[in-house]
């Protein structure tokens, strides 16, 4: 089973690249992020024409978030759990029904920037929720993959310059402390497991020649529980999807499991 997480920036702006990514990698699960459109709007009939089941949780030009699966999908949630004023749409989670059921999540975590700022201080707590989830669903001993844009870079070595970014809420030690905090609970980061090599980039800003001059970051990741991490083969990074017509800032990340 391959499953992948793409920050799509704009499903209806970049359908035609959006419909060719899915048409190379034939991948049986798909965690979009940035949909930026509500449901209503998202094009449906086109990527159900390629043989997925969809979930989406839309918002009117920002954000939104959806999961595509060629097998049957159960047990949807709907938003990140612990805070009932929070309506921007960031998370959707569903169990996908393969040979082996697995229970994933599309996570679209907030840029947290300007840093330091109310902005940031949004981006701990929902991080703080996160985990508090990721935890519960631990605790279901099931496979479950967490996919997404977590608009954090965990290493130095993820991006090009980290003097660039040491005032930036994506390098910020209590954004990476908090994501550690996922894998000191029983998480496995799929790239750092499978591959683990330094500047390796799912993102690229489109200002300043940064594609064409490999001025990247690793912010899109697979956090795999002991049940899908014993069972993750490999994970890439499909850099292809960057040079293509009209392309989203960011390339998908596919893990590829014996499920």
């Amino acid at each position: 089973m391959k499953i992948a997480s793409w920050n799509v920036n704009s499903v209806n702006a970049r359908l035609p690249t959006v419909l060719e990514v899915l048409k190379n990698l034939e991948l049986d699960v798909v965690c979009f992020q940035e949909i930026k459109c509500i449901d209503d709007n998202f094009p449906r009939l086109e990527i159900e024409d390629m043989g997925y089941n969809i979930i989406t949780h839309g918002q009117k030009s920002y954000n939104g978030v959806a999961i595509l699966s060629k097998h049957p999908i159960e047990d949807v949630q709907i938003g990140l759990p612990g805070d009932d004023e929070d309506d921007q749409a960031r998370y959707i989670e569903a169990l996908i029904m393969g040979e082996t059921p697995v229970r994933v999540a599309s996570i679209y975590l907030p840029n947290g920037n300007p840093f330091p700022g109310p902005k940031f201080d949004y981006k701990l707590a929902w991080m703080d929720r996160l985990n508090a989830r990721a935890k519960e669903l631990l605790s279901y001993e099931e496979a479950v993959v967490l996919a997404g844009d977590y608009n954090c870079i965990p290493r130095d070595e993820d991006c090009y310059d980290p003097a660039a970014w040491v005032d930036d809420a994506l390098a910020q030690p209590e954004t990476r402390g908090k994501f550690r905090e996922l894998q000191w609970m029983g998480y496995t980061e799929g790239f750092a497991a499978r591959d683990n090599r330094g500047h390796q980039y799912t993102f690229w800003d489109y200002q300043a020649g940064a594609w064409q001059k490999d001025n990247g970051i690793r912010i899109d990741h697979l956090l795999c529980s002991p049940q899908a991490a014993d069972k993750l083969k490999s994970v890439s990074i499909y850099k292809d999807a960057r040079g293509m017509t009209k392309p989203s800032d960011h390339v998908p990340i596919i893990g590829e499991f014996e499920l």
